[in-house]
């Protein structure tokens, strides 16, 4: 079974077969669906099983904490199971592909007393942006005579 089924039934969360297909469509290690991706992967499991059913088990999985909402720069929001396991993403600027990192260090750490403005920071969400190796223009070494003079 897997960790996010094992956290809903600890949980005491109706497992109608429904729900039970959302979760097991959003189990797994860097998953970042939207909506609309994890109903067309649910209607393949599930054939029967209608959008609006879909999209009210999200609301309620990101209602009970077990799994976040990641909006990243005016895409669809996305869909994270890791909710418990502290992490920060990697998301490519080409095709918006996300994947979870665990870096070293403590992100709140970064921000200098003067620039908290009296806050009491308890959390910092972190999105490193880059491009992927698919969408890098991939990195040729120049012939050996057009070194610079």
């Amino acid at each position: 079974m897997s960790d996010l089924l094992e956290r809903l039934r600890a949980r005491g969360w109706r497992m109608t077969s429904q729900r039970r297909v959302v979760a097991e469509v959003l189990d797994g290690d860097h998953v970042h669906l939207t909506a609309e991706e994890v109903h067309a992967l649910a209607v393949r499991r599930l054939p029967e099983i209608s959008r609006a059913t879909v999209y009210n088990a999200l609301g309620e999985l990101v209602s009970l904490g077990e799994v976040m909402e990641v909006s990243t720069d005016g895409r669809a929001k996305r869909f994270d199971p890791n909710a418990h396991r502290p992490h920060q993403h990697l998301m490519c600027s080409g095709c918006g592909a996300i994947r979870d990192v665990h870096p070293t260090g403590d992100p709140l750490a970064g921000l200098p007393a003067e620039e908290r403005f009296g806050f009491t920071v308890s959390d910092a969400e972190v999105t490193y942006r880059g491009l992927c190796p698919d969408c890098a223009p991939a990195v040729r070494p120049s012939p050996a005579g057009d070194a610079p003079h």
